[in-house]
């Protein structure tokens, strides 16, 4: 199956990547009968593009056309035993995937199970930038991880995980499965604390989720063996731009290769000026913003930040490459950043620059927008640091 979705893929010329593929037979899956111009709508694709797909999987023997689409038997068994839908609660589903959905109102049971496990977290750790968003914001990140068609069979990896997404994804799954079977899904988390990934893994063995945890300092890079096989990772980093940079980066080495995976990404609000330079970074790694959605975050008594922030969706691209590759030396956290002077090297004319407490610029971003004094280069590698 997998080479006739590549197959289209190419037949096609398909930029968007072999995942609206995908997107398009569980449309098909899910709604036999489905008209090509809803097929079209559902995928973002123009008519003529998802009706030249269609012939090609219809060619592969995974369609059939009577009065609007159809999986074959062949399609059908592929999607539930292969992409793991085997099971899955269809209308709950369809009603999930619908925005205009009070999933509130639809998971109102699920939110009353997971309430005693989100009230006995352990307490945050502010020096490594730890804040407890609400339970329903970390359900909020599930369903949007299930909108976006990476969760149900999928891989999925939280970079840091104080806010318990990787519990609310399991939750999530056992709902829409009553069996209590979801096939190939799989979730990791990697964190620092072990305070947390012990209590995620209590969590776990408790409700049977498809859940396992990796003590992991992400100052140094991922283990091999997480490197290279997920479909999608959440992050909350550090609201630092070097604390972000270092998180999209180790997550980015964990995706497959392919183009078009999502990184849900979670971050503060923002000035234009850290806004410009985040920007600058997410390019430098080869990412695209698909969708911003303000206030999407809520969080427990994080005054400083207005207990809301931003949710970034971003997605991978050919040019996807980690920023950071290997041991990572600088100022991480926000009192880190604070406390420390650090002198910085241009990458192109080697011009050093003092960054930080009474130095030149006052933040690493202010001198990225910048750009180096002498040849107005934006790369930087950090020469030494101290604190102050």
């Amino acid at each position: 199956m997998n080479d006739y979705i590549e197959q289209a893929s190419a037949n096609v010329r398909l930029q968007e990547g072999s995942r609206v593929i995908e997107q398009l037979l569980v449309e098909c899956y899910l709604k036999p009968g489905i008209s090509t111009k809803e097929l079209a709508r559902k995928t973002l694709l123009p008519v003529p593009v998802a009706a030249a797909v269609k012939k090609e999987l219809i060619k592969a023997g995974v369609l059939q056309q009577g009065r609007g689409v159809y999986c074959t038997s062949t399609g059908n068994s592929y999607i539930e035993k292969v992409w793991g839908y085997d099971g899955i609660d269809k209308r709950l589903y369809q009603k999930l995937m619908e925005k205009e959905t009070d999933w509130k109102s639809e998971l109102a049971d699920l939110i009353l199970r997971l309430q005693p496990w989100f009230q006995a977290r352990p307490q945050v750790n502010v020096q490594i930038d730890q804040s407890k968003c609400t339970l329903e914001t970390s359900l909020s990140r599930a369903i949007l991880g299930l909108r976006n068609h990476t969760l149900i069979g999928k891989k999925v990896l939280c970079v840091g995980d104080d806010d318990l997404v990787s519990v609310s994804i399991g939750f999530l799954l056992k709902r829409l499965f009553p069996s209590g079977s979801y096939p190939n899904a799989m979730i990791d988390v990697v964190d620092i604390d072990e305070r947390f990934l012990s209590f995620i893994r209590e969590i776990a063995e408790q409700e049977k989720l498809p859940i396992a945890c990796h003590q992991v300092d992400l100052r140094e890079p991922l283990p091999e063996r997480l490197q290279r096989q997920y479909d999608c990772f959440f992050t909350d980093p550090p609201y630092t731009l070097q604390g972000m940079t270092l998180f999209l980066s180790r997550g980015i080495s964990a995706l497959k290769s392919n183009k078009g995976l999502p990184i849900f990404f979670s971050f503060a609000h923002k000035s234009p000026d850290f806004m410009l330079a985040m920007q600058r970074e997410f390019i430098r790694m080869g990412l695209t913003a698909g969708e911003t959605i303000p206030s999407f975050n809520e969080y427990e008594g994080a005054e400083m930040i207005g207990n809301r922030g931003q949710m970034i969706i971003l997605k991978t691209t050919e040019q996807t490459r980690p920023d950071i590759t290997t041991l990572f030396e600088d100022a991480l956290y926000t009192g880190e950043v604070k406390r420390t002077l650090r002198t910085y090297s241009c990458k192109e004319c080697g011009e050093s620059v003092i960054v930080g407490f009474q130095g030149t610029y006052a933040t690493i971003e202010d001198l990225k927008n910048e750009g180096c004094p002498r040849c107005r280069h934006d790369t930087f590698d950090l020469k030494h640091k101290k604190t102050v």
